[in-house]
């Protein structure tokens, strides 16, 4: 599984590492990883695994 999200740091779409899933306080899906170049937290919200 694949997902990319947009890292504040690197200011560029990169390939999530170690993706897992989650809700946000108000209940919304959310994908949570970190970014292969510099390892801070990027989420996607909104991005739902396969098979859920």
């Amino acid at each position: 599984m694949t997902i990319e999200a947009y890292c504040m740091k690197c200011k560029e779409k990169k390939r999530m590492l170690d993706p897992k899933a989650g809700k946000t306080s108000n209940g919304k899906d959310i994908m949570k990883g970190t970014c292969p170049a510099c390892g801070s937290t990027i989420c996607r919200i909104g991005a739902v695994p396969d098979g859920k």
